[in-house]
């Protein structure tokens, strides 16, 4: 076991995480805690932590691709990973693996390079497909059954930074990240 700053892993979950160049999330229950404000005039209404947003950054910066796919549609999802600086967005994907499929092929990466964070079972055949499934804490029991790890944290709470972290400290990068956050 190695001690990482969100308690120990495995020495194999470390050899996984420092493989990859490639992070996909989804959002709703995993970059935002999962519920959906809606407003009397149809507003919809996402939380985004600021913890995730420096996380995306920092691994961003250290050499390491994120992308998000989402089967839901939204101007604030396409704002908020822009400002982030995430190149890959893909959204309205409720079919997921066809569009992670292509990205992995696009980019020349083999599964082994790819992280998928998810939440629930449209994230399923994506995280069976690929090198290092993560699951948020407080995702459906089927996806926690599948992780290879599971996060300390709940979606939309730092999950995503904390599986930044891990990659970035398996990759000896996480003592470059700097900035602000966002």
């Amino acid at each position: 076991m190695v001690n990482t700053l969100y308690g120990e892993v495995s020495e194999t979950i470390l050899a996984k995480a420092k493989k990859i160049k490639l992070f996909v999330c989804d959002i709703d229950g995993v970059f935002s805690d999962g519920r959906i404000y809606l407003g009397n005039d149809g507003e919809e209404l996402k939380a985004f932590h600021t913890k995730d947003g420096y996380g995306i950054k920092a691994l961003g910066a250290s050499g390491v691709d994120v992308a998000v796919i989402t089967g839901r549609q939204s101007n604030i999802v396409q704002n908020r990973m822009t400002a982030l600086n995430v190149k890959h967005i893909v959204q309205g994907e409720e079919n997921k693996l066809p569009a992670l499929t292509a990205m992995i092929e696009q980019l020349n990466l083999t599964k082994e390079q790819v992280a998928y964070i998810g939440d629930d079972m449209p994230d399923f055949e994506c995280m069976n497909h690929i090198g290092f499934s993560i699951a948020v804490s407080d995702a459906h029991p089927a996806i926690l059954s599948l992780a290879d790890y599971t996060t300390q944290t709940r979606g939309g709470f730092g999950a995503v930074r904390e599986v930044c972290d891990l990659i970035m400290q398996s990759q000896n990068t996480l003592q470059f990240a700097s900035g602000a956050s966002v």
